[in-house]
């Protein structure tokens, strides 16, 4: 059977392959320090779990309206709005959707024309660029540098804005590196925004996983900025949630018609069950446990930056948001993808090579400290071990931390 064209246009997310071969060595006996895959290892919260076991009880096991439950698409407003402490978003400005995914995908078949150019960051979430390639429009990279603590630079967005630029894409907290856009940024991006007519696509899918006091914040409370940008958030990290799948978008009325129009095309709609579960999760009792989530995450960051820190030919920037380290790897003499290849199958621990996230992602890795103190503790230490095995280092460039 013949698989259609456009079928090569899409990319994919590196992590769900190198977490399937991490499985088959663990099959094979091999004991795997999973660093490579971003989700939260805790359990969802219990008052989530037994709130979803009685809307199955209370019979939400039949189809809802494709954009979502009314009611839960207002409890996510008023959320939004409460969280980034502003008043600007209704329900009617939200689609509920099965993971926060379909909102890169529906958002930008929204919005899109072939050939409309797209900046995004690099590194960056790769879903941005498949998406972008699919849709036959230009993917225009922006680099993020280690010498700006990964933040986008407003300078750099404006030389690579054409007639034909349509989109920006931000992500803050970022994955991979952890960076967190400054408000006086934001600002700036935002004015950038405005003077050439560009859609804003910002994911803020970690926005409440922050550290050292640093506030998240969100584009749209900027004045003129709300009219033309989709925001993606979702449950899955804030509330350890991945396997519940269910995401959602706020955007302009006009576009969440379309918006939800798509999704009834493609999924017909979020499971009602799982919708209620969401519900349970924003409210105020939810919050405690996504407090100590947060503290330990910090915790693990902590050990996990100071000890890498502390090998040779590897430099690490201490990461202030999202549960990533992406740290430089250039002093030992290997490319991303070699280093990551042989930490797998030499040394047992998993992570993803920077290039993964695109080109810009050379010399660089990408761990992820959502696994315990104790498995992290021994994954430096294999580090440490395969590092002394190959012993080869070049000066590792110097980390100025914010």
């Amino acid at each position: 059977m013949r698989i259609a064209s456009r079928i090569a246009r899409l990319g994919t997310e590196t992590a769900f392959e190198v977490l399937a071969r991490a499985r088959q060595l663990e099959a094979q006996g091999r004991h795997i320090i999973h660093l490579e895959i971003g989700e939260p290892d805790f359990d969802t919260p219990e008052n989530i779990r037994e709130a979803a076991k009685r809307a199955l009880d209370e019979g939400y096991t039949h189809y809802g309206p494709s954009a979502g439950l009314p009611e839960v698409r207002e409890a996510i407003a008023e959320y939004f709005n409460r969280t980034r402490k502003v008043q600007l978003y209704s329900g009617k400005e939200v689609v509920i959707t099965p993971g926060a995914k379909p909102i890169i995908f529906f958002g930008m078949m929204a919005t899109l024309e072939e050939g409309d150019e797209v900046i995004y960051p690099n590194p960056g979430f790769p879903i941005y660029e498949s998406v972008i390639r699919f849709l036959r429009a230009t993917p225009v990279p922006l680099p993020l540098r280690q010498e700006h603590h990964f933040r986008i630079s407003v300078a750099d967005i404006e030389a690579r804005i054409t007639p034909r630029t349509r989109m920006l894409v931000l992500n803050s907290p970022h994955n991979p590196t952890g960076s967190v856009l400054r408000s006086e940024e934001l600002e700036q991006i935002a004015e950038l925004a405005i003077r050439h007519n560009l859609i804003v696509f910002s994911d803020e899918i970690y926005s409440q996983i922050l550290y050292d006091g640093v506030r998240h914040v969100s584009i749209v409370e900027f004045e003129g900025m709300k009219e033309r940008t989709i925001v993606l958030d979702g449950f899955s990290k804030t509330f350890a949630m991945t396997g519940w799948r269910i995401g959602y978008g706020l955007m302009p009325e006009h576009i969440a018609e379309v918006v939800a129009r798509l999704q009834t095309n493609c999924t017909s709609c979020t499971a009602t069950f799982t919708q209620i579960a969401g519900l349970e999760a924003l409210q105020e009792r939810t919050l405690p446990a996504v407090r100590r989530f947060v503290e330990e995450f910090q915790r693990r960051r902590d050990i996990l930056v100071d000890g890498l820190n502390q090998l040779p030919g590897i430099t690490c920037v201490r990461p202030e948001g999202a549960f990533y380290t992406f740290p430089n790897i250039e002093g030992t003499g290997l490319s991303s993808r070699e280093f990551a290849e042989a930490l797998l199958t030499e040394a047992g621990v998993a992570c993803l090579s920077g290039t993964a996230f695109g080109s810009y992602g050379e010399g660089f890795v990408r761990f992820s400290y959502a696994n315990s103190v104790e498995n992290i503790q021994e994954a430096l230490q294999r580090i440490a071990d395969f590092l002394s095995r190959r012993a080869v280092y070049r000066p590792a460039p110097e980390v100025h931390h914010p």
